[in-house]
């Protein structure tokens, strides 16, 4: 990375970290409020709340008053496009479902992408007070204090999560795939947030995740977090990065093993 965009990348970094917090400051709020009025999207389990709306509404206010040339692809609000060169790809809230069940596992992502390519990633755990950042090159944080993916060197070792779709059909050849997994790892575990089981691969607190059906917006800043700790992440293939039909990160040295067990499904 040249200076420039070293010295750029800190300054989306920092953008990036304000907007995230002040948004996880109204989930938090909206948390102690008690049950939000949900409406369904897709399918009776794909949820929706005021809060996602109005989490990625502050996101992008603080995000565009900084850098109103930019662009924008929002999970709630769509895309729209910038001439900069910059575009911040941004989940307001990844674990709505368990926003609205008061179970403490969601986050705020917002990743800055240049010219295609994700260049810093923000995820922040609001019940947790836990911010997990990356700079493309510069390696991967929590509040500050660098992160290590695991050392994990064999499959059968691992602590391994996965996530769920909303969608009937897709959900019973993820169930089917889980039930398969399970039997070759230490245990399995499942979040219900994507972006958040990235960061907790680039923490160590977990040796792999895998998940078929996750878009741009769940993985574009836990993915880098992840990349940057030291974790392999790809799409199934050696080679091929992660994207919407499989996102995988894992200790490097179950990489080889993991794919061959879920890189077909």
């Amino acid at each position: 990375m040249s200076v420039a965009h070293a010295e750029g990348g800190a300054a989306l970094l920092r953008l990036a970290v304000t907007a995230a917090r002040r948004a996880g400051e109204l989930l938090l709020e909206g948390a102690a409020a008690g049950l939000p009025e949900v409406r369904t999207k897709s399918s009776v389990t794909d949820l929706v709340t005021a809060f996602d709306r109005r989490s990625e509404a502050l996101v992008v206010e603080v995000l565009t008053a900084a850098r109103p040339d930019d662009g924008i692809l929002g999970e709630e609000g769509g895309e729209r496009p910038g001439g900069s060169g910059v575009r911040w790809v941004i989940d307001p809230l990844d674990g709505t479902a368990n926003f609205v069940s008061g179970y403490p596992a969601f986050v705020v992502s917002v990743a800055a992408e240049r010219d295609g390519r994700t260049e810093v990633g923000v995820v922040h755990d609001p019940s947790r007070r836990e911010t997990f950042t990356a700079i493309r090159g510069r390696g991967a944080a929590r509040d500050g204090r660098p992160l290590t993916a695991s050392g994990a060197e064999r499959l059968e070792q691992a602590l391994v999560s996965t996530g769920f779709s909303s969608d009937p059909a897709a959900r019973a050849r993820q169930a089917a795939l889980a039930a398969r997994v399970v039997s070759h790892v230490r245990d399995i575990r499942s979040s219900g947030s994507a972006a958040l089981d990235l960061c907790w691969v680039a923490a160590g607190r977990l040796d792999a995740y895998y998940e078929t059906g996750t878009r741009l917006w769940d993985r574009a800043a836990g993915a880098l977090i992840a990349e940057e700790a030291g974790a392999w992440v790809g799409g199934g293939a050696a080679g091929r990065p992660p994207g919407d039909a499989l996102t995988i990160a894992c200790a490097p040295k179950v990489a080889a093993e993991l794919r061959a067990l879920v890189g077909h499904a």
